[in-house]
């Protein structure tokens, strides 16, 4: 599992390379952050899983410093916040909104929708106006971003976790098997 995920990863150096993480600076050198272990990495994929799904800027920036301030695996932080991407914002944010008007209890306006995921899919880089279209839409898409960020966090925690023990087992197994 290990080989798997250091070969999938981006290294220190890439990491420290990148225009979003510069200001971290000195912090990036703590040896922790980029230990392979079941803990880090499961927290690492958890913090970036949520930071994927509530912010749509600065994403890799936010899951950085709280990769560095819980002590995850820095890298797995940085990766797993594309789980929104500029190919799947207008699904994502669209299914975002639609589960906070259902636990709202409001009724799900069409042209709002139409009009964010057309937002996601015209211009997902420009924030600001981006930003402002998905605000006419309001508590409904918030919610749903918050429930998608907690629930998809840690079920990234959780995956990893049991991914990794069930990796260890099979591995166990078959050192036992061999003569």
């Amino acid at each position: 599992m290990r080989d798997w995920i250091k070969h999938r990863i981006p290294n220190e150096d890439t990491l420290k390379a990148h225009p979003g993480l510069r200001w971290m600076g000195p912090l990036l050198r703590r040896p922790w952050l980029w230990q392979l272990n079941r803990r880090r990495v499961a927290l690492g994929a958890g913090v970036g899983v949520f930071f994927g799904f509530m912010f749509p800027v600065l994403q890799i920036a936010g899951a950085a410093l709280f990769a560095v301030l819980l002590r995850a695996n820095l890298p797995v932080a940085a990766v797993s916040t594309l789980v929104t991407n500029p190919f799947t914002y207008a699904p994502v944010f669209l299914a975002a909104y639609e589960t906070g008007s259902a636990l709202l209890g409001e009724p799900v306006k069409p042209a709002a929708a139409e009009a964010l995921a057309e937002a996601a899919i015209e211009r997902p880089a420009d924030a600001p106006g981006w930003l402002a279209r998905a605000g006419a839409i309001g508590k409904p898409l918030m919610l749903g971003l918050t429930v998608f960020a907690v629930v998809g966090g840690f079920a990234a925690w959780a995956l990893v976790h049991l991914a990794w023990t069930l990796g260890v087992r099979m591995k166990r197994r078959r050192r036992r098997r061999l003569p």
